[in-house]
């Protein structure tokens, strides 16, 4: 009876190393796959938010492209 409680505490600890290892090597590849991030604005003709990178800064507004930019300015 006591190798068997024995033979059960042994796997039971091996089972939460393997899942406390799993967990952390997922968390740090998420992180690591090379993603970029990028201030977001929003049009101030349409109110579409885009990548910063994308727009058109007129002023202190930005714009999805340049109808809207006209049109803003009418």
């Amino acid at each position: 009876m006591a190798r068997l409680l024995l033979i059960i505490a042994i796997v039971a600890v091996i089972y939460l190393l393997v899942r406390s290892y799993r967990k952390n090597s997922s968390a740090d590849s998420e992180g690591s796959d090379g993603a970029v991030t990028e201030d977001m604005v929003r049009c101030a003709h349409c109110g579409v938010h885009l990548p910063k990178s994308e727009s058109l800064l007129s002023g202190e507004e930005y714009f999805c492209g340049k109808a809207h930019h006209d049109a803003y300015q009418k």
